[in-house]
């Protein structure tokens, strides 16, 4: 009896370990610091600790980005990084920042070079910690090319460096957007704190045309995600990593075989932590959307088996952070709701979140997570007062 009383128990106990709880409005709203008609937000927590936020704001045919730091739960007043009337703006490229361990920071926008569509260029601006002036902008890519290059991606580095990765479509030029003989590539670069490029390299010569990158530092150095590009039109993710100071060739973190001839505007997303990596991806292989989270414990030599995190009606527009090397946030659209879950690298989903309400539409663009100790910074586009909103969740 004592045996069949045990064994129950220790049924109970592994039973209830994989229940979880569906919290609901559990978000607390933050007075946003972003003003009427703006957009594209991006969120990150910078090397020093501090989150960080950017943003458009549109005033006629003008764009405008901002950014402003979270202090004791409260934004602080925006500060304007640039403006101009040539920019490109679109939904899923949107600019970003990255802030090193001094507070030195760096950040992008588009800028068209020609009138074409899809024609513009990576500009940096850069503003050194304790000062007010923002640089003049500095293309990032050494080509001369009217072609596309954009869905950026940087992260500061131990030495006080950035890496920076983006799509890059010097040898597109000519091709309908996405098609022909030229393919689009990925390309990394390491820029110091005044925004000189002290490297630059190729990663990978035929990738998916639209979907954003994403990067990350480990101990053992800097890595890039991407959706990849076969001939046959297969788009999964890939991992390069920079090793004994060179960069490894492009290996599947997993293979999907999603078959489709367009692009999915659908990147991954990537958080580091040590060794420890998680990445979060949406596919829709043999139909069936789903959004999935793959863990490594080896700065990306290895991933575990990919975990289905979805609620079988995923829009995509994934984030990750890493809480703990084993213990993983992550967010995505589930049609018109932001939802989120806390999942381990066990494949336990421990919490889902129902965070906000938006829209599947392109104006709504990609929600934003930013870790901060123990809360989950959000901000997202309320496509009815056309205005970013934010919000955190205690964890």
């Amino acid at each position: 009896m004592n045996r069949q009383i045990t064994s129950l128990l220790i049924l109970f106990i592994a039973l209830q370990s994989c229940i979880h709880e569906d919290k609901t409005n559990n978000l607390i709203l933050l007075d946003s610091p972003a003003g009427a008609n703006s957009e594209e937000p991006f969120l990150t927590t910078g090397a020093d600790g501090k989150v960080y936020m950017s943003w458009l704001e549109k005033e006629e045919k003008k764009a405008i980005l901002f950014y402003s730091q979270l202090e004791s739960e409260k934004w602080a007043d925006p500060i304007k990084i640039a403006e101009g009337r040539d920019w490109f703006v679109n939904w899923a490229d949107h600019p970003v920042m990255a802030v090193n361990k001094s507070g030195d920071i760096i950040a992008h926008y588009l800028q068209k070079s020609d009138s074409g569509n899809y024609t513009y260029d990576i500009k940096i601006v850069t503003k050194n910690s304790g000062e007010q002036q923002w640089s003049e902008p500095v293309k990032l890519h050494s080509d001369t090319v009217n072609a596309e290059h954009g869905f950026v991606s940087m992260q500061p580095m131990s030495s006080g460096d950035f890496l920076v990765s983006w799509l890059d479509g010097r040898y597109t030029v000519g091709m309908s957007h996405g098609n022909g003989k030229g393919a689009m590539t990925v390309r990394a670069a390491i820029l110091n704190p005044d925004g000189k490029k002290l490297n630059e390299w190729e990663l990978d010569n035929r990738v998916c045309d639209c979907c954003g990158t994403a990067n990350g530092i480990s101990e053992k150095g800097p890595v890039v995600v991407y959706r990849d590009r076969t001939e046959n039109e297969v788009r999964d993710m890939s991992i390069v990593r920079y090793v004994n100071n060179q960069w490894t060739e492009p290996v599947p973190v997993f293979n999907d075989h999603w078959e489709i001839a367009g692009c999915p505007v659908n990147g991954p997303s990537l958080s580091s932590l040590n060794n420890a990596l998680v990445m979060g991806w949406f596919t829709a292989a043999d139909g069936k959307p789903k959004v999935n989270l793959i863990f490594s414990s080896n700065s990306g030599n290895t991933f575990s088996q990919p975990i289905q995190v979805d609620q079988g009606n995923p829009l995509g527009r994934v984030k990750v952070a890493l809480i703990e090397p084993q213990t993983a946030f992550i967010s995505w659209m589930e049609g018109s709701q932001i939802v989120a879950a806390k999942v381990e690298s066990s494949g336990i989903i421990s919490q889902r979140y129902s965070l906000a309400t938006s829209s599947n539409d392109r104006s709504s663009g990609f929600p934003q997570i930013a870790l901060n100790n123990n809360k989950i910074v959000i901000a997202w586009v309320d496509t009815e007062s056309k205005k970013v909103k934010t919000g955190i969740l205690i964890l």
